[in-house]
Protein backbone atom coordinates (compact mmCIF):
# COMPACT_ATOMS: atom_id res chain seq x y z
CA UNK A 1 0.00 0.00 0.00
CA UNK A 2 2.94 2.21 0.81
CA UNK A 3 4.46 1.81 -2.86
CA UNK A 4 1.44 2.01 -4.20
CA UNK A 5 0.85 5.53 -2.54
CA UNK A 6 4.20 7.00 -2.97
CA UNK A 7 4.08 5.92 -6.78
CA UNK A 8 0.58 7.97 -7.23
CA UNK A 9 2.30 10.89 -5.39
CA UNK A 10 4.93 10.72 -8.02
CA UNK A 11 2.69 11.18 -10.69
CA UNK A 12 0.48 13.78 -9.09
CA UNK A 13 3.80 15.67 -8.91
CA UNK A 14 4.81 14.91 -12.17
CA UNK A 15 1.17 16.34 -13.56
CA UNK A 16 1.71 19.41 -11.35
CA UNK A 17 5.53 20.07 -12.55
CA UNK A 18 4.38 19.34 -16.64
CA UNK A 19 1.20 21.69 -16.04
CA UNK A 20 3.48 24.30 -14.38
CA UNK A 21 5.99 23.94 -17.18
CA UNK A 22 3.35 24.40 -19.72
CA UNK A 23 1.63 27.50 -18.24
CA UNK A 24 5.18 29.46 -18.88
CA UNK A 25 5.58 31.12 -22.02
CA UNK A 26 7.77 31.58 -24.78
CA UNK A 27 8.76 35.07 -23.53
CA UNK A 28 8.40 33.58 -20.07
CA UNK A 29 11.29 30.74 -21.29
CA UNK A 30 13.15 33.22 -23.00
CA UNK A 31 13.29 35.46 -19.85
CA UNK A 32 14.89 32.66 -17.58
CA UNK A 33 17.31 31.87 -20.37
CA UNK A 34 18.41 35.27 -20.57
CA UNK A 35 18.70 35.54 -16.76
CA UNK A 36 20.88 32.60 -17.01
CA UNK A 37 23.23 33.50 -19.68
CA UNK A 38 23.81 36.92 -17.51
CA UNK A 39 24.64 34.99 -14.45
CA UNK A 40 27.01 32.92 -16.68
CA UNK A 41 28.14 36.13 -17.96
CA UNK A 42 29.11 38.05 -14.23
CA UNK A 43 30.55 34.54 -13.21
CA UNK A 44 33.29 34.87 -16.25
CA UNK A 45 34.03 38.29 -15.69
CA UNK A 46 34.47 37.78 -11.78
CA UNK A 47 36.90 34.77 -12.49
CA UNK A 48 38.28 36.20 -15.30
CA UNK A 49 39.54 39.49 -13.49
CA UNK A 50 40.88 37.37 -10.57
CA UNK A 51 43.04 35.32 -13.09
CA UNK A 52 43.69 38.73 -14.47
CA UNK A 53 45.25 39.79 -11.36
CA UNK A 54 47.18 36.57 -11.10
CA UNK A 55 48.07 36.15 -14.43
CA UNK A 56 51.76 36.01 -13.23
CA UNK A 57 52.17 32.60 -10.56
CA UNK A 58 49.21 31.32 -13.37
CA UNK A 59 51.75 31.86 -16.24
CA UNK A 60 54.75 30.46 -14.43
CA UNK A 61 52.09 27.16 -13.81
CA UNK A 62 51.21 27.03 -16.98
CA UNK A 63 54.79 26.95 -18.67
CA UNK A 64 56.31 24.22 -15.95
CA UNK A 65 55.76 21.78 -18.43
CA UNK A 66 57.68 22.88 -20.74
CA UNK A 67 60.98 22.89 -18.49
CA UNK A 68 63.20 25.61 -16.60
CA UNK A 69 65.36 26.79 -19.47
CA UNK A 70 63.04 27.17 -22.39
CA UNK A 71 62.28 30.89 -23.46
CA UNK A 72 58.99 32.23 -24.43
CA UNK A 73 58.78 35.20 -27.25
CA UNK A 74 55.98 37.66 -27.76
CA UNK A 75 56.77 38.64 -31.58
CA UNK A 76 54.47 42.25 -31.32
CA UNK A 77 53.13 45.08 -29.54
CA UNK A 78 50.44 43.48 -29.08
CA UNK A 79 51.15 39.99 -27.99
CA UNK A 80 51.67 40.79 -24.93
CA UNK A 81 48.52 42.25 -23.65
CA UNK A 82 46.43 39.89 -25.46
CA UNK A 83 48.61 36.89 -24.01
CA UNK A 84 47.71 37.99 -20.54
CA UNK A 85 43.50 38.57 -21.51
CA UNK A 86 43.44 34.99 -22.87
CA UNK A 87 45.41 33.45 -20.06
CA UNK A 88 42.57 35.22 -18.26
CA UNK A 89 39.70 33.87 -19.89
CA UNK A 90 40.89 30.55 -20.17
CA UNK A 91 42.15 30.36 -16.47
CA UNK A 92 38.47 32.17 -15.32
CA UNK A 93 36.38 29.58 -17.77
CA UNK A 94 38.00 26.95 -15.79
CA UNK A 95 37.11 27.87 -12.81
CA UNK A 96 33.55 29.67 -13.66
CA UNK A 97 32.63 26.22 -15.26
CA UNK A 98 30.75 24.82 -12.47
CA UNK A 99 28.65 28.08 -12.18
CA UNK A 100 28.11 27.86 -15.81
CA UNK A 101 26.67 24.41 -15.64
CA UNK A 102 24.58 24.80 -12.95
CA UNK A 103 23.00 27.71 -14.64
CA UNK A 104 22.27 25.18 -17.69
CA UNK A 105 20.81 22.47 -15.78
CA UNK A 106 18.55 24.59 -13.70
CA UNK A 107 17.41 26.10 -17.22
CA UNK A 108 16.68 22.15 -17.97
CA UNK A 109 15.48 20.83 -15.16
CA UNK A 110 11.73 22.35 -15.08
CA UNK A 111 10.81 20.80 -18.25
CA UNK A 112 12.58 17.32 -16.61
CA UNK A 113 10.43 14.59 -14.27
CA UNK A 114 10.80 13.78 -10.72
CA UNK A 115 12.42 10.61 -11.51
CA UNK A 116 14.85 12.44 -14.34
CA UNK A 117 15.84 14.97 -11.74
CA UNK A 118 17.15 12.55 -9.36
CA UNK A 119 19.87 11.83 -12.53
CA UNK A 120 20.51 14.95 -13.53
CA UNK A 121 22.06 16.10 -10.48
CA UNK A 122 24.84 13.68 -9.58
CA UNK A 123 25.17 13.66 -13.18
CA UNK A 124 26.41 17.14 -13.22
CA UNK A 125 28.71 16.56 -10.42
CA UNK A 126 30.37 13.82 -11.50
CA UNK A 127 30.51 15.12 -15.37
CA UNK A 128 32.56 18.23 -13.26
CA UNK A 129 34.72 16.23 -11.04
CA UNK A 130 35.86 13.90 -14.08
CA UNK A 131 36.51 16.73 -16.53
CA UNK A 132 38.66 18.53 -13.70
CA UNK A 133 40.31 14.95 -13.20
CA UNK A 134 41.32 15.44 -16.61
CA UNK A 135 42.53 18.35 -16.78
CA UNK A 136 44.95 17.83 -13.85
CA UNK A 137 45.90 14.52 -15.57
CA UNK A 138 46.40 16.24 -18.86
CA UNK A 139 48.68 18.77 -17.20
CA UNK A 140 50.77 16.55 -14.75
CA UNK A 141 51.19 13.67 -17.15
CA UNK A 142 50.58 14.30 -20.44
CA UNK A 143 51.73 18.05 -21.45
CA UNK A 144 55.43 17.28 -19.80
CA UNK A 145 56.59 14.55 -22.06
CA UNK A 146 54.52 15.43 -24.45
CA UNK A 147 56.06 19.04 -24.79
CA UNK A 148 59.87 17.98 -24.06
CA UNK A 149 59.62 15.54 -27.06
CA UNK A 150 58.42 18.10 -29.45
CA UNK A 151 60.83 20.41 -28.29
CA UNK A 152 64.02 17.95 -28.20
CA UNK A 153 63.07 18.03 -32.40
CA UNK A 154 64.66 20.82 -32.47
CA UNK A 155 68.06 20.29 -30.40
CA UNK A 156 71.14 20.83 -31.97
CA UNK A 157 69.80 22.25 -34.84
CA UNK A 158 67.96 25.22 -34.72
CA UNK A 159 66.97 27.58 -31.57
CA UNK A 160 63.49 26.76 -30.04
CA UNK A 161 61.72 29.85 -28.96
CA UNK A 162 58.17 29.26 -28.29
CA UNK A 163 55.68 32.07 -28.91
CA UNK A 164 53.68 32.55 -25.77
CA UNK A 165 50.00 32.90 -27.88
CA UNK A 166 50.25 29.85 -29.56
CA UNK A 167 52.02 28.02 -26.30
CA UNK A 168 48.65 28.66 -24.75
CA UNK A 169 46.52 27.65 -27.33
CA UNK A 170 48.41 24.04 -26.96
CA UNK A 171 48.28 23.80 -23.60
CA UNK A 172 44.54 24.48 -23.87
CA UNK A 173 44.01 21.89 -26.69
CA UNK A 174 46.07 19.22 -24.07
CA UNK A 175 44.31 20.33 -21.09
CA UNK A 176 40.77 20.68 -22.13
CA UNK A 177 41.17 17.72 -24.53
CA UNK A 178 42.05 15.30 -21.80
CA UNK A 179 39.30 16.85 -19.74
CA UNK A 180 36.66 15.89 -22.72
CA UNK A 181 38.07 12.57 -22.88
CA UNK A 182 38.02 11.66 -19.11
CA UNK A 183 33.60 11.89 -19.54
CA UNK A 184 34.19 8.87 -21.46
CA UNK A 185 33.04 6.15 -18.38
CA UNK A 186 30.01 9.01 -18.29
CA UNK A 187 28.92 8.86 -21.63
CA UNK A 188 29.00 5.34 -21.98
CA UNK A 189 27.44 4.66 -18.93
CA UNK A 190 24.36 6.78 -19.73
CA UNK A 191 24.11 5.26 -23.51
CA UNK A 192 24.33 1.92 -21.47
CA UNK A 193 21.31 3.06 -19.47
CA UNK A 194 19.30 4.12 -22.58
CA UNK A 195 19.77 0.37 -23.55
CA UNK A 196 21.79 1.74 -26.52
CA UNK A 197 25.57 -0.48 -25.81
CA UNK A 198 26.07 -3.14 -23.24
CA UNK A 199 29.40 -4.58 -21.55
CA UNK A 200 29.10 -7.15 -23.33
CA UNK A 201 29.12 -5.15 -26.77
CA UNK A 202 31.21 -2.99 -25.24
CA UNK A 203 34.17 -5.64 -24.99
CA UNK A 204 33.60 -7.46 -28.15
CA UNK A 205 33.77 -4.04 -30.49
CA UNK A 206 36.97 -2.97 -28.67
CA UNK A 207 39.34 -2.88 -31.42
CA UNK A 208 37.04 -0.80 -33.26
CA UNK A 209 36.77 1.54 -30.16
CA UNK A 210 40.74 1.81 -29.80
CA UNK A 211 40.52 2.85 -33.59
CA UNK A 212 37.92 5.76 -32.70
CA UNK A 213 40.19 6.67 -29.89
CA UNK A 214 43.66 6.83 -32.09
CA UNK A 215 41.29 9.24 -34.42
CA UNK A 216 40.49 11.49 -31.68
CA UNK A 217 43.60 11.28 -30.29
CA UNK A 218 44.96 12.83 -33.99
CA UNK A 219 42.15 15.37 -34.00
CA UNK A 220 42.58 16.60 -30.58
CA UNK A 221 46.95 16.73 -30.29
CA UNK A 222 48.26 19.98 -31.52
CA UNK A 223 50.47 17.87 -33.60
CA UNK A 224 50.86 14.60 -35.75
CA UNK A 225 53.55 12.71 -34.50
CA UNK A 226 53.23 9.68 -32.91
CA UNK A 227 54.36 9.96 -29.77
CA UNK A 228 51.87 12.77 -28.89
CA UNK A 229 49.44 10.95 -29.95
CA UNK A 230 50.56 7.42 -28.36
CA UNK A 231 50.59 9.74 -24.54
CA UNK A 232 47.12 11.40 -25.65
CA UNK A 233 45.53 7.65 -26.67
CA UNK A 234 47.06 6.00 -23.78
CA UNK A 235 44.50 7.04 -20.82
CA UNK A 236 41.49 7.17 -23.17
CA UNK A 237 42.04 3.15 -23.74
CA UNK A 238 42.39 2.52 -19.83
CA UNK A 239 38.95 4.67 -19.68
CA UNK A 240 37.57 2.69 -22.08
CA UNK A 241 37.90 -0.81 -20.41
CA UNK A 242 37.09 0.64 -16.89
CA UNK A 243 34.07 2.09 -18.76
CA UNK A 244 33.47 -1.69 -19.27
CA UNK A 245 33.57 -2.45 -15.96
CA UNK A 246 31.66 0.27 -14.73
CA UNK A 247 28.39 -0.50 -17.22
CA UNK A 248 29.01 -4.16 -15.86
CA UNK A 249 28.48 -3.67 -12.16
CA UNK A 250 26.37 -0.78 -12.42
Amino acid sequence: MEKEALEIEEVEEEEVEEAQVKKMGFLDHMEELRHRILWSIFALVVTSSLSGALWQPLWELLKKPAGENVQFLAISVLEPFMFKVKLAVFAGALIAAPFIIYQLVAFVAPALKPHEKRWVYPFVVFLVVLFYSGVVFGYLFVMPPATQWLLDQGMGTMLVYPRVDYYLGYAAILTLGMGACFETPLFIFFLSKLGVVTDKSLLENWRLAIIIILVVAAILTPDWSPVTMAIFAAPMVVLYFLSILLVKFL
